[in-house]
């Protein structure tokens, strides 16, 4: 738990995070018209969408199904019966006037996220409520410089706003909150959780109290933050702003902020709306939403296997740590690269492969694992070649620079460069007198009680041979040579 320094003593934020989720489907919420991102403008807008007299809403079951796999993955109640309500505000980029939403009665109640923290421990954060809504369209202001232009493309878009309980209590929790969040949807195929695309957006709420309080403060939402560093960047900064204010004595009023994320700072959007504001009632054009039980139940007994889980598992069979395990479920394309390396294999030594020469070379080329130049059984080759002691671990990473670069499997390259191992006991045996007899005066220091100069006989043989000597055979060979 994170607190904040001020003037007068430290303060404990309390923050919630509403996130707004696009669901994977191919047709938005209540029109058939089309969900693929990057169409030209308002090239995606059915007569619903565009909200034209007399047209009806017909509801996409493909998008309450994802929905029920999401809170199903969210350990959330299903409420089998769901009622669809009129959210009314007036903006241009809403032709009808109303966004179609949930309110008291969602189709997902409470559950929770575990999130992983670093030290490896685990808390648990609950969920208030998922329901589906449409997203409404987008206005640019950038198209010219005295109008504003409309797209209707997102217009209808379905989206569940996923609503956490004020449980988090730093910029990092929100982010591993976020992390997670976006983990199980991927897993799931609900949400493909892009925020540079849209269509995983934020609104951060934040309210701050002395430390040891258990009152709640006046909180203030921050609008469609739509990257996890920069929700981290407008927690942070607006938290010191309020200890600022209520340290001079002044008062939070509740509102709506947007965040500059070129500047790093939260500014004034709107005073906040509450419930009341938006008049909502019931959508006169469509009935409750109706789950049969049965139906639920069989979609959570397909459900994959989740993030948790897989965590669990991966620290049971294959003996990590569960950092390491969190690093490797943390998408579901890195834990299936894990697993097949893994297979046959040492587990603890392939989870060191992938998450740090691995993770680190593709970091490093802005590459994500599906894009990896070595393939998982490439890499489950090299570390075989480890395992059978064909290579050392220090030769296995130069062998591994030259995959990258090259394509070529590890077996290749050591053949090509002659990096097998050495491990004929009289050749190491003559790597070690050369160095013993053009080294005489150290072989003395050593034996008068310089235990230290061990290490340098070694790195001597090492560099002589290129590294290719197997080090436990040079280890006690070397031993009985000074010691004899």
């Amino acid at each position: 738990m994170a607190y904040v320094q001020g003037a007068t003593g430290e303060w404990e934020m309390v923050i919630g995070l509403e996130v707004h989720a696009q669901i994977t489907s191919n047709a938005k919420l209540f029109s058939g018209a089309s969900t693929t991102f990057g169409a030209a403008p308002n090239a995606q807008v059915s007569l619903v969408d565009a909200a034209f007299p007399g047209m009806l809403p017909v509801i996409n079951g493909i998008c309450v199904e994802q929905a029920v796999r999401t809170g199903l993955g969210l350990k959330a109640e299903i409420n089998l019966i769901s009622v669809f309500d009129r959210k009314n505000y007036f903006y241009a980029d809403l032709p009808s006037g109303y966004q179609i939403s949930q309110y008291k009665q969602p189709i997902v109640g409470k559950g929770e996220i575990l999130l992983d923290l670093p030290d490896g421990s685990s808390r648990a954060v609950g969920i208030t409520r998922l329901h589906l809504e449409q997203d409404a369209g987008k206005s640019m202001h950038d198209q010219s410089p005295n109008e504003t232009f409309v797209d209707l493309n997102r217009a209808g878009v379905a989206l569940m706003e996923i609503v956490s309980e004020p449980d988090l209590r730093s910029p990092e929790e929100a982010a591993a909150y976020l992390k997670k969040l976006r983990a199980i949807m991927r897993y799931l195929g609900s949400c493909d959780g892009n925020m540079d695309e849209g269509s995983m957006r934020c609104d951060v709420n934040l309210s701050m109290r002395r430390k040891g309080d258990t009152t709640l403060g006046t909180r203030c939402e921050i609008k469609n933050v739509n990257s996890i560093r920069f929700v981290q960047q407008a927690i942070e900064y607006e938290a010191q702003r309020q200890v600022e204010i209520l340290e001079q004595g002044g008062t939070i009023h509740q509102e709506t902020r947007l965040f500059d994320n070129g500047k790093g700072i939260t500014r004034s959007m709107r005073s906040k709306e509450d419930a009341h504001d938006y008049r909502y009632f019931p959508d006169p054009d469509l009935l409750p939403l109706k789950l049969d039980a049965a139906w639920v139940d069989n979609i959570k007994q397909h459900l994959p296997e989740l993030p948790d889980d897989k965590r669990a598992r991966f620290i049971g069979e294959y003996g990590l740590k569960p950092y390491d395990a969190s690093v490797l479920v943390a998408e579901r394309a890195s834990a299936d690269f894990f697993e097949r390396v893994a297979k046959g294999r040492d587990g603890k030594l392939a989870a060191n492969w992938v998450t740090s020469e691995l993770f680190g070379a593709l970091n490093k080329s802005g590459k994500g694992i599906e894009e990896s130049p070595i393939t998982a059984d490439a890499l489950g080759g090299l570390i075989d070649l480890i395992s059978d002691q064909t290579i050392s671990g220090r030769i296995a990473k130069d062998v591994f620079e030259a995959m990258l670069e090259t394509g070529k499997s590890a077996a290749t390259i050591v053949e090509e460069r002659g990096l097998k191992q050495v491990t004929d006991t009289g050749a190491i045996e003559q790597a070690i007198d050369a160095i013993l007899a053009a080294n005489a005066d150290k072989v003395a220091e050593y034996k008068s009680g310089k235990d230290k100069l061990f290490g340098f006989f070694i790195g001597q043989v090492m560099k002589a041979t290129g590294g290719k000597v197997n080090p436990a055979m040079l280890n006690d060979l070397l031993k009985k040579k000074l010691n004899g």
